[in-house]
């Protein structure tokens, strides 16, 4: 998605922020099981897209230094099952279901962010993983209602980088809250005003329809005005008054492409480019 350009101005300019969906580095329809592969994959093209100079020859300085005992037993959809059994999304502190399903919910999202921070640490990226209701973010009516970004400033000062992740908030309504992983992107690009946003994904990109149904249309630039209005540039398609059709896995308590279409066109209202690619991909097709 590509959106018009406003001047904007940095102490420290970055250069991109990157989203890791849940279903381009899990198995979405298993608990807790991650895609090992594709987050490999992921880890080592971020470390080459960090340093440039970087060739194979040379040797990486790993950064996970703790101790593993053989594979994880759970390794998948992380803290979507526990949110979505315990409505957690919905409010209601006081019910112990949704306690049990808050912290639930923590623990398993905490889990994954480790994971990834690790398999980036391997790859010698100097990877800080946080978490956001540990950093004070919170929730009114599931839209951002606080979020402390110094702690993300000065690890970013300090040659880190911050690794975030959907999290399971307080909301100021209704207790308690999913706050999703597009919307803390699109929240922190706002603040950081990088030159673009990756989001990687299970898919190319965005299709006119869910891509698993006949005929599909990899839809590969779609324009945003500032007045948050969209049109899709290429390809030229028959029907431009189609609305593009998404579908929401039962479990998935954040919104599923729709959400990400959504925060994506917000973020290309600022003017900063977006991109949708399939993660693991060597060569990517894009949509942006």
């Amino acid at each position: 998605m590509k959106g018009e350009k406003q001047e904007i101005h940095h102490t420290k300019p970055i250069r991109c922020i990157v989203k890791l969906g849940g279903a381009a580095i899990t198995c979405k329809n298993e608990l807790e099981k991650i895609n090992e592969e594709n987050l490999d994959i992921v880890s080592s093209q971020l470390r080459q897209a960090m340093m440039p100079g970087w060739s194979s020859s040379m040797k990486v300085l790993g950064m996970d230094w703790s101790k593993r005992h053989g594979e994880s037993e759970v390794s998948g959809s992380f803290g979507h099952f526990q949110a979505s059994k315990s409505g957690v999304h919905k409010g209601g502190l006081d019910q112990s279901l949704v306690k049990a399903g808050f912290v639930a919910t923590r623990i398993s999202v905490t889990t994954l962010n480790l994971e990834v921070v690790r398999a980036l640490a391997r790859e010698g990226i100097p990877s800080i993983g946080m978490s956001p209701f540990s950093c004070g973010w919170s929730t009114k009516e599931k839209n951002i209602a606080s979020a402390d970004l110094a702690v993300v400033d000065k690890a970013i000062d300090s040659g880190f980088i911050p690794v975030l992740h959907g999290d399971a908030v307080l909301d100021k309504l209704q207790g308690c809250s999913i706050l999703s992983g597009d919307v803390i992107i699109r929240h922190l690009a706002a603040h950081l005003k990088p030159e673009y946003v990756v989001f990687l994904t299970d898919v190319f990109g965005v299709y006119d329809r869910p891509p698993t149904e006949p005929n599909a249309v990899l839809l590969r630039e779609i324009a945003v005005g500032k007045d948050g209005k969209w049109s899709v540039v290429k390809p030229e398609l028959q029907n431009m008054d189609k609305q593009v059709q998404t579908t929401v896995a039962a479990h998935d308590t954040t919104g599923g492409m729709e959400t990400k279409i959504a925060e994506a066109a917000m973020i290309a209202r600022l003017g900063i480019d977006v991109y949708i690619v399939k993660a693991g991909c060597r060569q990517p097709q894009t949509t942006h």
